[in-house]
């Protein structure tokens, strides 16, 4: 697995960022206030949602109020599900010469199924748990006070 850390980063920082705004629930959260929220162009996402939309990590819904929200529910979407989606396979140089080979090829190997198996037990929910432990909190509308 060859892992590129800004795609990574991005599968993470959108899904985390759809648990915590939308979650599972019945609300959705738009590809524009995920852009603005994260600081990047939201050109630059769209590839990136497609992507956990067909993998089934994200339901997208169309229309003036559409936007995206999780498929399912935080502690069923493992990290390693989100990665998978932006992992390139067998483009990793292979070993050459007999040191390579002996040495860092297993060593790379060894790390390789270390990153999965961690990645495997961490879930979205454990991310949202951090955030909470953090003191973040989802910001709540205010409620629209009319006065005549």
């Amino acid at each position: 697995m060859l892992l590129r850390q800004d795609r990574a980063l991005l599968a993470i920082d959108l899904a985390l960022d759809i648990a915590f705004h939308a979650g599972r629930g019945g609300g959705v959260t738009g590809a524009a206030e995920i852009a603005a929220r994260l600081g990047v162009l939201r050109r630059g996402i769209e590839p990136a949602l497609q992507a956990l939309v067909r993998a089934g990590i994200l339901d997208s819904h169309r229309g003036p109020h559409g936007g995206y929200r999780l498929a399912r529910t935080p502690t069923q979407i493992a990290l390693a599900d989100l990665l998978a989606v932006t992992v390139e396979e067998d483009r990793a140089p292979s070993a050459t010469g007999p040191l390579a080979e002996a040495v860092t090829a297993p060593l790379w190997r060894e790390l390789d199924a270390m990153v999965t198996e961690r990645l495997r037990a961490l879930t979205l929910e454990d991310l949202l748990e951090r955030a909470r432990a953090a003191g973040l909190r989802r910001a709540s509308a205010e409620p629209l006070h009319f006065v005549i």
